[in-house]
């Protein structure tokens, strides 16, 4: 079972171009999966149905969510769907077997007070402050993923049409807009703190973002960095990365922005993924129905009421 976790793990990788992120969950999956299958000393190749069902079973009863079942169960069916595809086994049991439901929880999002307040942190005077300025700049103007952002190149950027070619999921190819506070930042930190750093430690990068020793910064980096911006922000609340994209979406819809348009911006490829951000304040539904009813903007008939 080794030698094809190993060539399926591979497989994703080199051919389907799966993230780095997505082959550490389907590693661990597929990995706490064969633990199972040892401990009740089992075939990987004849697992059933029934099999399949007392291992989800298992899941629950560590009080895993639904979510997180879901995207075990995910990882299976594409491992024993590779098995099946290259005739390691005759059928593919996960095919019969449904996913649960997701739990659908609503975005966490930054107020534009929260906003502000965390944009003021960094000391922009600094080489690190211009580089913290600029990623929570590009997180919020953007909204792409961290993994995204730590992978742009400085040549993916067009600064006379402020757009900026994103690498996203699948290695797909999207563009993303950014606004003229962003465009400040990021040509104060390429001009200014980013040549002190790499000229600190004598490298060269092509990576926009980099640490303090002038190497590519990793996502967990990133997350670090905005979690203690976030506590010297004096903010209530933990601020992640995806937050930002959270509040990206969330105000442009909150705005007046079509979903269809927020979907794009953000790479989904499924509507359902983007319309969970379709949650607005009662404030804002009241404004839009006063604005849009005809009898709440016909003075003249309200008046004869």
């Amino acid at each position: 079972m080794e030698e094809r976790i190993k060539a399926f793990l591979d497989y994703i990788t080199k051919q389907k171009k799966y993230s780095s992120n997505t082959y550490k969950n389907y590693q661990i999956d597929i990995e706490e999966f064969k633990d199972y299958l040892i401990k009740n000393q089992a075939d990987y190749l004849s697992v059933d149905y029934e099999f399949i069902k007392g291992y989800l079973m298992f899941l629950y009863d560590k009080k895993l969510s639904r979510n997180s079942v879901a995207r075990k169960l995910s990882s299976l069916r594409s491992f024993y769907k590779y098995l099946f595809n290259n005739n390691v086994i005759k059928i593919n049991p996960f095919k019969f077997v449904s996913t649960p439901k997701k739990e659908k929880r609503l975005p966490k999002y930054l107020s534009a007070e929260e906003l502000e307040s965390l944009f003021n942190t960094p000391n922009i005077t600094t080489p690190t402050g211009q580089r913290n300025r600029l990623i929570l700049e590009v997180l919020y103007a953007t909204g792409i993923r961290v993994s995204e952002l730590v992978n742009i190149n400085v040549k993916d950027i067009d600064f006379n049409t402020k757009e900026i070619l994103i690498l996203g999921k699948g290695n797909k190819e999207r563009i993303a807009e950014f606004g003229d506070y962003c465009k400040e930042i990021m040509e104060l930190f390429i001009n200014d703190g980013r040549r002190k750093i790499l000229s600190k430690h004598h490298k060269q990068s092509d990576y926009l973002i980099i640490n303090e020793r002038g190497n590519k910064i990793t996502t967990r980096g990133v997350e670090e960095l905005i979690d203690q911006m976030a506590r010297i922000s004096g903010i209530k609340k933990h601020v992640s990365p995806h937050m930002l994209r959270h509040s990206f979406a969330t105000h442009l819809l909150n705005n007046g922005c079509d979903i269809l348009t927020v979907q794009e911006l953000l790479g989904h490829e499924s509507l359902e993924s983007t319309a969970i951000y379709t949650h607005v304040s009662n404030e804002r539904l009241r404004q839009v129905y006063l604005k849009c009813h005809p009898l709440c903007n016909d003075k003249e008939y309200n008046k004869n009421r």
